[in-house]
């Protein structure tokens, strides 16, 4: 009923643009026969454009009937989200909402962009799969696009080949493997095996990369995890030679820790790393796959770095495929000599159909227009941030990040404001502790940055 009350008062107002309360929503508990929580229920759907489904919804009733089908991974907001374009998602009680989150990271050219969606129907009558056994042009031509876009944008200098999967996880898993058939090329007795990551960071979830994860939070469910893996400290660059040893065959590192908290690695200690890893022979992983294909307003998160910095792999997925599954693997010449035929392998990894779509998209966002665009909205961003910082000095604490993948630093849990903002209509997410990200569509728009953030200033300033 309060949904259809709300329905009403949308198209009554709809010519005006004016958000008013419905005369029943409003009226005084003592005029109504119905018990106080739905009064409540009422008023608070009447007061907000974008309320959370109400029990009985179409919503509502969806999630009841499908969702016991459903292993349990995430938890979920009520919203059911059927159409997307652009900066925006509409759910299926045809409510829109901006999206500060592109499906974390993902969609950096937007939801449905109708280029990709041209692509995928014309390829999908072409050619979809056709396993690696053999060839397929759209293999060659996206291995080849990403080295060259890579040297070209001054990021891993040596960057040589390219192993295509489907998915970070899998692009960090293979990272590992090649770093630990380096180990054992270098050093056949096998005593060269360890893998060094660090605190903070998050890699995936299969066995490999989760125990380069260390969070009790992801670990401890599946424990015990794999052996020979260290963790260090993120920024540390004292520790790193104690760290980083003989024994080593592989360092992993994202130059930003998106899910960890969006912290940034100093180029310090980057630079440090790489010294270590040249001298003991460890293979560098640099972990892009959040903040690599344009996010930071390069191609590369690492591209400012000087050579002596780059690593021997990077790895990508996300954004690669802008929400058609895909994952890669850059190695340089050196790493990529010690891997055999057959040491690796995917079914479907690589296929004509993620391809085609890869190769479109990096093209894309190697347009120095639109990694122009990145710097300028991420401007915009960092300028509201510093205001509400200004506004709200005992809840934000620090403003992190570079281009469109930032991170405002609360004190406190930021659910309250997540879901204020969700019944406004503003997608955004946490990560770390008590840190809210922001990774938008690197498409966004000034117009749509400021009507999210007036969104976002509403949710606070409700929640306080």
């Amino acid at each position: 009923m309060a949904l259809r009350l709300l329905s009403s008062r949308r198209l009554a107002s709809a010519g005006t643009g004016i958000r008013s309360l419905s005369s029943q929503a409003s009226a005084p508990a003592s005029n109504s026969n119905r018990p106080q929580d739905a009064e409540d229920s009422v008023h608070h759907e009447a007061s907000l454009p974008n309320p959370d489904p109400a029990e009985g919804s179409r919503s509502a009733q969806l999630v009841k009937d499908h969702a016991k089908y459903m292993l349990a991974t995430y938890a979920r907001p009520p919203p059911v989200f059927t159409k997307g374009q652009g900066s925006y998602l509409w759910d299926l009680e045809n409510r829109k909402y901006l999206d500060f989150t592109a499906g974390i990271a993902v969609n950096s050219l937007g939801h449905c962009d109708p280029v990709i969606s041209k692509l995928i129907a014309g390829q999908a009558k072409r050619l979809i799969h056709s396993s690696n056994l053999y060839y397929n042009s759209w293999t060659a031509s996206l291995s080849k696009v990403l080295v060259e876009k890579t040297l070209a944008s001054g990021a891993m200098h040596d960057a040589a080949t390219v192993f295509i999967c489907n998915s970070g996880t899998e692009a960090n898993e293979a990272a590992i493997k090649f770093a630990r058939k380096s180990g054992k090329v270098l050093d056949p007795e096998g005593s060269k095996y360890e893998i060094v990551s660090f605190h903070g960071s998050f890699h995936g979830r299969t066995m490999g990369s989760l125990s380069a994860t260390p969070n009790p939070k992801y670990q401890e469910p599946f424990a015990p995890m794999l052996p020979g893996f260290r963790y260090g400290t993120f920024n540390d660059v004292e520790a790193i030679n104690d760290l980083v040893t003989d024994k080593t065959c592989g360092v992993i590192i994202e130059p930003i820790q998106g899910e960890g908290g969006v912290n940034v690695a100093t180029d310090e200690f980057l630079t440090a790393l790489a010294k270590r890893c040249r001298e003991v022979g460890a293979v560098l992983i640099y972990d892009e796959i959040q903040c690599g294909m344009s996010r930071t307003g390069s191609f590369w998160a690492h591209g400012h770095l000087p050579a002596e910095a780059h690593p021997d792999i990077i790895t990508t997925a996300k954004a690669l495929g802008n929400g058609f599954p895909i994952g890669a693997v850059i190695s340089n010449g050196k790493v990529s000599e010690r891997m055999k035929v057959g040491d690796h392998g995917t079914t479907f990894g690589g296929n004509a159909l993620a391809c085609r779509v890869a190769h479109y998209v990096v093209s894309r966002l190697t347009d120095p227009v639109l990694l122009h665009g990145v710097e300028e909205m991420s401007k915009v961003f960092t300028d509201r941030f510093e205001k509400m910082q200004a506004q709200y000095p005992d809840l934000i604490t620090e403003v992190r990040g570079k281009g469109l993948l930032l991170g405002l630093q609360l004190t406190k849990d930021p659910s309250p404001i997540v879901k204020a903002a969700r019944e406004r209509g503003l997608l955004i997410i946490t990560c770390g502790t008590n840190t809210l990200r922001f990774i938008p569509s690197l498409m966004i728009t000034t117009k749509e940055i400021e009507s999210g953030l007036d969104i976002l200033e509403e949710a606070i300033k409700a929640t306080q």
